[in-house]
């Protein structure tokens, strides 16, 4: 719980952009491409901390490397909230996305050596679903804030929240039960730890999980936490409070969607199929956004709490990964996929600045609705090509898993 309540400052902080991402724009004076790569910036400050963070839970347990970064987080989160200009801005939104890019691997970590291998999915649905608190405080209720005191004042209660959160991991969390091997183990030196890197590398079933893991969040968060409210506001005419309403929803529409996917995999016995049905899904409502007609207003607030609900469907990717790592290469494993994770958020964060920015701006300084269909129809492509590719891993059953630890034991 205590892990789960720190990762909402992280959802938090990754997800502001799209409520306040055309107040940003106008106060710094920066375009659709700035913007993009500010938002990316996050995302590869966070990619690339998983595989030192894998070495680190795996040396030194959780509890100090979540401790430790989550300093790092509030470092950050303090240059971003004083930054006069965007390059210090960029900074900072940099350090809080290495900061914070250990929280979901370390709760997975905490909740491997704590829980069964059948309650995994569950156990990190209900993280996430905690998470994903800040992204509901990130929507209406940072756009109400910011009208009635700014963005800056909003982000420096965040900051002292995430300092707190700070102070509690290291008092609350513990790294493994008595008597786990974790507590007894003698710390791989660095050449052999290196190796379980290269063994996590070489696993022939990871690069088709790793597929659908780069693309999956980041045509989600492209939309949600990035591009929605712009889109909302542009296009149909929404109020910044209107369009943070319908992300609101959203966010609670992906919450609801974590507590029905995450014990889906036990009931089904499979994870494999889940994926896929809850992504062709999301296929489906992208390429309904990029049709070449302006669609109703209450189409595009439909699809987009659609797209939340259906999104969280990508715990059962994350799950399959962690179904084909052993227990003492699981930091690195888990690091790893999430790594694949955070680097397509930032590359499409990137990209979909560029799509964006390629179309001219109306009389108004509005982007044109042209140029976010073009946006969904290519996050659609993305996402069919990464599912395509995905289709071929082989599944792993919960009650194989079972069978597994039972015969172990």
């Amino acid at each position: 719980m205590t892990l789960a309540t720190a990762y909402v400052a992280s959802h938090f902080f990754r997800a502001s952009n799209v409520t306040i991402g055309l107040d940003l724009m106008r106060d710094l004076a920066i375009g659709p491409e700035a913007l993009g790569g500010l938002t990316g910036a996050f995302f590869f400050g966070f990619a690339a901390m998983q595989i030192p963070c894998g070495f680190f839970f795996d040396r030194f347990g959780p509890r100090r490397t979540v401790t430790g970064m989550l300093v790092l987080a509030t470092i950050g989160g303090i240059v971003f909230t004083l930054a006069p200009t965007w390059p210090i801005l960029l900074t900072g939104r940099t350090l809080m996305g290495a900061g914070f890019g250990v929280m979901l691997i370390g709760s997975m970590v905490v909740i491997s050596r704590w829980f069964p291998p059948d309650r995994f999915s569950t156990l990190t649905a209900m993280v996430l679903s905690i998470g994903l608190v800040g992204n509901l405080v990130a929507t209406t209720p940072l756009a109400w804030a910011s009208e009635a005191v700014g963005w800056r004042s909003v982000f420096a209660a965040a900051v002292l929240f995430t300092a707190l959160a700070t102070i509690a991991v290291w008092i609350v969390v513990r790294d493994a039960p008595p008597g786990h091997p974790f507590l007894a183990r003698t710390p791989e030196p660095s050449r052999e730890m290196l190796q379980g890197l290269i063994e996590v590398l070489r696993n022939p079933r990871l690069k088709f999980i790793l597929a659908l893991n780069f693309c999956h969040y980041a045509c989600t968060f492209t939309v949600q936490g990035l591009w929605g409210g712009p889109y909302l506001r542009e296009v149909h005419g929404l109020s910044a409070i209107e369009a943070g309403n319908v992300l609101f929803a959203a966010v609670i529409a992906y919450q609801a969607g974590m507590l029905f996917f995450g014990p889906l995999d036990r009931v089904l016995d499979t994870r494999k199929r889940i994926a896929i049905g809850g992504t062709l899904v999301m296929i489906s409502i992208l390429a309904l956004l990029a049709v070449p007609t302006r669609l109703p207003a209450w189409v595009a607030i439909a699809a987009m709490i659609a797209v939340g609900f259906f999104s969280a469907c990508s715990t059962m990717v994350m799950t399959h990964g962690r179904g084909i790592i052993p227990d003492r290469l699981i930091g690195r494993g888990m690091a790893t996929i999430n790594t694949s994770v955070m680097f397509g958020v930032a590359c499409m964060q990137t990209l979909s600045g560029i799509v964006v920015g390629a179309f001219e701006p109306l009389a108004d300084g509005a982007r044109s609705g042209t140029a976010y269909r073009a946006l969904f129809g290519v996050l659609a492509v993305v996402l069919t090509v990464a599912l395509a590719v995905y289709s071929r891993s082989e599944d792993v059953k919960p009650s194989d898993q079972m069978r597994a630890v039972k015969q172990e034991g």
